[in-house]
This record gives C-alpha cells, sequence and structure tokens, in this order.
C-alpha cells in the first residue's frame, strides 16, 4: 500500500513528484510534439462564442480583461495576507486559524475568476498566445501553483499550528509566495511580449 511505503507524507511526495515530473517535461523535447499536437485545439478556441467576442469586440474584451485583474488582485493579496500571517509579519493579534481560513476563501473565489475570465481572453488571442513561450511557463507555474495550494499547502494547514514544525510551515509560506509571484510576473510578461 503507496501510504504505508511514503509514511505520512504520501499526499506531500505524489504532489512534489509531479511538480518535478511536470518541470522536466518542459524541458524535454516531447514537449515539442505536445506543442504542435495542441495547434488544432488553440484554432478552435478562436472559433468559438468567446473567441469571436474577444475578437471582435474590444470593449468586451477590455471588460473581462478588468475582471481578470480584479482576481488576481484578491488572489495576490490572500496569498499575501495569509503567508504574511504564518511568516508572522501581518495580523499577529488576530487567530492564524481565522486569517487563514478566511484567507483561504476569498484565494479559492479568486483562483475561479481568474480561470474563467483567463478562459475567455484567451480565446479570443488563443492563436496569438500559442506562439509566446511564456504563456506556457505561466500555464506552467499556474498548474504549480494550483497543486501546491491544494495537495500540500492546505492539507498541512489544516492541522493546528502548534502541531507543525515552524520550519516547515515557514518554507511553505515562503514557496507559496515565491509560486504565486512567478504566476504573476509570467502572467505580466505575455502583456509585454504580445
Amino acid at each position: 500500500m503507496p501510504t504505508s511505503i511514503l509514511g505520512p507524507y504520501t499526499r506531500t511526495i505524489l504532489t512534489g513528484t509531479a511538480i518535478i515530473g511536470l518541470l522536466l517535461f518542459s524541458f524535454t523535447y516531447a514537449r515539442v510534439s505536445v506543442w504542435i499536437e495542441m495547434q488544432p485545439f488553440f484554432e478552435w478556441m478562436e472559433t468559438t462564442w468567446f473567441g469571436v467576442i474577444g475578437k471582435t469586440w474590444g470593449a468586451a474584451f477590455a471588460f473581462i480583461e478588468a475582471i481578470h485583474l480584479i482576481g488576481l488582485a484578491l488572489l495576490g493579496g490572500s496569498v499575501i495576507v495569509g503567508e504574511g500571517r504564518i511568516l508572522g509579519f501581518v495580523f499577529t493579534d488576530i487567530p492564524a486559524r481565522t486569517i487563514i481560513d478566511r484567507a483561504h476563501k476569498v484565494f479559492f473565489w479568486a483562483l475561479m475568476t481568474l480561470l474563467a475570465t483567463g478562459v475567455f481572453m484567451a480565446c479570443g488571442v488563443a492563436m496569438k498566445i500559442y506562439y509566446l513561450p511564456v504563456y506556457w511557463y505561466k500555464m506552467l507555474a499556474l498548474g504549480t501553483g494550483i497543486l501546491f495550494h491544494f495537495c500540500i499547502r492546505k492539507p498541512l494547514l489544516q492541522r493546528e499550528l502548534e502541531e507543525i514544525n515552524p520550519w516547515v510551515t515557514k518554507a511553505v509560506a515562503i514557496s507559496s509566495l515565491m509560486i504565486w509571484f512567478t504566476v504573476a510576473a509570467t502572467g505580466r510578461w505575455i502583456g509585454f511580449s504580445g
């Protein structure tokens, strides 16, 4: 049974392995064949209802982009507040559990907003982003962030913080900040690349 082999850190080890596997795959030549096979999907995205609206109505695209940026601000704020509380920098007079739980609720809805608006925006410029390497780095960072948050950070922090080694919680908080900063930076880089 895998849990007995991997011990109490089964989910963390499996998630870490998946993240490392994604990173290693991104540096191999196999990714090129996957990339080429995805071109028809991106061509189809531009022909969808979202793609047509995104390409023809600039105001609709700008409105959705504004909502996307608000979602990004909420997600970034929830990460900074949650991790800042774990590191002991902000809201030290409020119990950590309260801040972590509330920040997670905001994080979840901000992430849903980002994903929904991101799909709409991607449909409008599908072939443009298909040829941007930074788009693929952003998707890699986003997948890493989602896996890290829901498979490592959240399960770890569901326990009482006093039961967890303080170095582990600080390492998780710093890792989370670095991952989500990378997602935001690569997203901004897309704006400068196109």
